[in-house]
């Protein structure tokens, strides 16, 4: 893991810790337990799925079928956003989110669809392992409150960091071009998210 991810990571948990302290009153803020949140109950259930779904060795066609998974995980959050979110901002970035992965679920179908396997890389392999299961108890460490649009928000970057650690995965062991260029894409696309989404959670501590 990068530096620039470990310090991603380390701001934001400080941010979710001082966005959930305190509301507008002063008032302490519950925090809410995962197996009672809607957008947690999403999340883990993303991770479950990646977890358990078996994986060709080869690095690209793992990529490209890990990622529709995480995307599937975004989606169906964003989706709960759009029906019953109340903030213009998160409901704007959520359609956006929707819209990008949707686009990248059916690029990287059209991929693995038309293109052979590669040979099984083991130091890959080991390495997406060892990141999902970081992933996983990462997961745990946040913390929601019951608030859609923060909850939203906060469990997006989470989501964007994760994402953007197999991007740089995949642009070191990966053979084909054209998923190296979608993971570049994908990182600087997330990257602005995750910008906008700590902004927010900022002028909404």
């Amino acid at each position: 893991m990068n530096n620039n991810f470990k310090f991603g990571l380390f701001f934001t948990v400080v941010i979710l810790l001082f966005s959930c302290s305190k509301d507008d009153n002063g008032n302490k803020i519950e925090i809410q337990k995962h197996d009672e949140n809607r957008m947690m109950i999403k999340m883990h259930a993303m991770m479950d799925t990646m977890m358990t779904t078996p994986m060709p060795g080869d690095p690209d066609h793992h990529f490209a079928k890990m990622m529709q998974l995480h995307h599937r995980g975004a989606i169906n959050m964003a989706e709960i956003i759009l029906s019953e979110g109340k903030d213009t901002t998160i409901k704007r970035l959520a359609h956006t989110m929707r819209q990008m992965q949707l686009q990248e679920i059916s690029a990287l179908q059209n991929f693995l669809s038309s293109h052979s396997s590669h040979a099984v890389n083991t130091a890959f392999n080991m390495t997406m392992e060892k990141s999902m299961e970081k992933m996983n108890r990462n997961a745990d460490l946040q913390i929601i409150n019951g608030n859609l649009d923060h909850d939203f928000a906060a469990l997006m970057i989470f989501h964007h960091q994760s994402a953007i650690e197999m991007a740089d995965f995949i642009i070191h062991y990966g053979h084909e071009p054209f998923i190296k260029n979608m993971a570049e894409m994908m990182i600087a696309d997330q990257e602005l998210e995750i910008e906008e989404l700590q902004q927010w959670l900022l002028s909404h501590k």
